[in-house]
């Protein structure tokens, strides 16, 4: 009897090229049955191409990549079944309920023996079923868009940007959903520009940069190899903090809430710059010390930040 195969997707060599450009520059990966793997990566770094080729939207320039054990190039119409694919964007028709979308594209997608009231429960829509699209918040119509994602029962989903413009809470709930699939044995590939999304929810992390994997892991191997520092934070009342701390040769930078940021090598480090701040006189509200997050790697690794729209979106 053959074994089963360990990994639900294999990606060997993978080129693709537009003309001079090249978007996909020789990646290999897998990605384990029944895991979450997250591609994360600035913006044109050949994320959105890359997962493109794997769902058997675009052909490769030169490589492999399989599902199930299937060739992506060669055998298209036995994998699109037992694919389930949430574009980014998702939309519907504004006037039609939630139950008759979800009934719409099992039709669309030729999908017989959908359980459509099964759906309905698993995303959490009960009390919701009767609602048109257009009355839907942003969070619930994500979930419906990842119901229309399951409606044949794929082995395989693929997320691009599954919580992008969600405010904190119904990202949350999509969040304890991806789990929830992931329990259920659903291999999920997603991409993301939430680093609190990859650390929460993802098995492995793949950042890309420039067309190229550049570092593959956990998100905790990934932090621990590459940040092995300690990040303390401060609130000062005023700026006379950060000149002390500036003055001991650390390099402090203010964070988006204009909390004071140092990076420093030990625990010790920490004692020294509070009894300095507190000998010269400067008033802290709070602080806190942790090991780096995701973003910050991230940061790191690429030399970019994750840019945003003004509207909060993330720009394209």
């Amino acid at each position: 009897m053959a074994k089963e195969a360990e990994y639900a997707i294999e990606v060997e060599k993978l080129t693709k090229r537009y003309g001079e450009l090249l978007a996909v520059d020789d990646i290999s990966f897998n990605v384990r049955k029944g895991e979450v793997f997250a591609l994360l990566g600035p913006n044109g770094a050949g994320k959105t191409t890359t997962v493109e080729i794997i769902d058997t939207i675009r052909t490769p320039t030169s490589g492999k990549a399989s599902i199930l054990g299937m060739d992506v190039t060669k055998r298209k119409h036995e994998i699109v079944p037992r694919i389930g694919v949430l574009p980014q964007g998702f939309s519907s028709f504004d006037r039609i309920t939630v139950r008759e979308t979800i009934q719409y594209f099992s039709r669309l997608f030729c999908c017989r023996k959908t359980d459509v009231d099964g759906l309905i429960e698993l995303v959490n829509l009960t009390d919701k079923a009767q609602e048109q699209y257009k009355n839907l918040s942003g969070g619930l119509m994500q979930r419906l868009g990842i119901a229309i994602a399951l409606v044949n029962d794929p082995e395989v989903l693929f997320l691009d940007e599954p919580s992008t413009g969600l405010d904190p809470r119904a990202r949350r709930e999509v969040w304890k959903l991806l789990l929830g699939l992931k329990n259920k044995g659903k291999t999920v590939f997603l991409t993301t520009h939430y680093m609190e999304e990859a650390e929460f929810l993802a098995d492995t992390v793949a950042i890309i940069s420039k067309g190229k994997i550049i570092a593959m892991g956990s998100p905790d191997a990934l932090i621990e190899s590459n940040a092995n520092y300690l990040v303390l934070t401060l609130k000062p009342v005023d700026e006379k903090a950060i000149e002390i701390v500036r003055t001991m040769g650390f390099e402090p930078v203010h964070d988006n809430h204009e909390d004071i940021k140092v990076r420093v090598e030990h625990m010790d480090d920490v004692q020294k710059i509070l009894n300095t701040i507190k000998d010269g006189g400067a008033l802290l509200l709070s602080l806190d010390v942790r090991k780096p997050n995701l973003e910050e790697v991230f940061l790191k690794l690429t030399g970019e930040a994750l840019r945003k729209n003004p509207a909060g979106g993330v720009a394209e």
